[in-house]
């Protein structure tokens, strides 16, 4: 009887475990979201329209000084005086910075003072000699030494000459980097000149528009700070090598007019000779999906979502043009991108 008992007693533990389990696993599944592929997923759409695109060909770029340069004194010395400023206009060869040079005209002083002696030497033992009084060796190391002596005087006066710091070219003092009473020596900036009489404009352009560009060909350019007034430039340098943005730069020389007074580092454009109004496709970017390099966006066809392969060109904003795979009254998916997929049942939003 006992044996019955415990059988019972085992047979319902174990039916109590089994129905616990059930119930335990019937709840999970429950709570456990399950996706009904079925279920139309909620979406923005937009229509394709054609636009009539204005391309001007416009380039933006930067003005830049024709020439610049940091100057340096030829000579080691004392600085005596700075007799220029930040934003003085200076000329070809006027003296921007005078060094110390009393010790160099003492010891010029010293070798006139020789080359008198040597000279009176010359003479009176030149006489000397057409009288047989000295001999003719004499003369001739006279002669020497006066020789001597004026290349000595020649040395000196091109090291005085160097303790004036002059102007290279025309242009601007950008930047005073010494002062009266500072110490100049070779390959020390003093000075930085600008010249911006004559400026280089650089724009940046894709590949595809190289073709449009010709050397010594010239377009015409527009500071941004004069947006009514255009400047003419000339092409004097297509780059041969793409900068970090695979694109290539282009310089042109432009004429700075003193009407103007265009400033180094202000933006401006180039705009090419003709502009072109064309029909095209411009879409939202971020209707643009991505998979393995390839642009695809949701196309809406009879109720559904699907994938379309297309070829962009370029952007525009936050808009990219379309050359190819979509046409016009297209309807395409540009928001709810959650849970969507291929062939997937959409409901466009009001």
């Amino acid at each position: 009887m006992k044996k019955i008992i415990w059988i019972i007693v085992g047979v319902a533990l174990i039916g109590l475990v089994i129905f616990k389990l059930a119930s335990n696993k019937k709840t999970t599944e429950n709570r456990v979201y399950q996706y009904d592929k079925e279920k139309a997923i909620s979406v923005s759409v937009d229509t394709i329209r054609l636009q009539n695109i204005v391309d001007e060909g416009n380039y933006t770029g930067t003005f830049e000084p024709n020439k610049e340069t940091k100057i340096s004194a030829d000579i080691q010395g004392k600085i005596n005086a700075v007799l220029v400023d930040v934003g003085n206009y200076v000329s070809k060869g006027q003296t921007l910075i005078q060094l110390d040079n009393s010790l160099l005209k003492l010891q010029l002083q010293a070798v006139e003072v020789q080359i008198e002696g040597l000279q009176d030497d010359v003479k009176r033992y030149t006489i000397l000699t057409e009288a047989d009084a000295v001999q003719g060796v004499q003369l001739e190391k006279t002669r020497l030494g006066l020789k001597s002596a004026k290349v000595q005087k020649a040395t000196l006066l091109e090291q005085i000459s160097k303790t004036s710091v002059k102007a290279p070219f025309n242009g601007v003092v950008t930047a005073k980097l010494n002062e009266e009473g500072g110490f100049a020596a070779p390959g020390v900036p003093l000075l930085q000149i600008t010249d911006i009489s004559t400026l280089r404009f650089t724009v940046n352009v894709p590949e595809n528009d190289l073709i449009q560009f010709q050397n010594n060909q010239t377009y015409k350019i527009n500071a941004d700070v004069y947006p009514d007034i255009s400047l003419s430039g000339k092409t004097i340098m297509i780059g041969s090598k793409a900068n970090m943005g695979n694109s290539f730069p282009i310089q042109f020389q432009v004429a700075n007019t003193k009407n103007l007074s265009i400033k180094s580092g202000m933006f401006g454009k180039v705009n090419l000779s003709e502009s072109k109004q064309e029909q095209d496709i411009l879409i939202q970017t971020s209707a643009i999906i991505e998979e393995n390099g390839i642009a695809k966006v949701y196309l809406i066809k009879n109720g559904k979502a699907v994938l379309q392969t297309i070829t962009t060109s370029k952007n525009i904003g936050n808009k990219t043009f379309v050359s190819s795979g979509l046409n016009e009254n297209d309807i395409i998916v540009t928001n709810g991108f959650i849970n969507l997929f291929d062939n997937a049942n959409v409901a466009i939003k009001n």
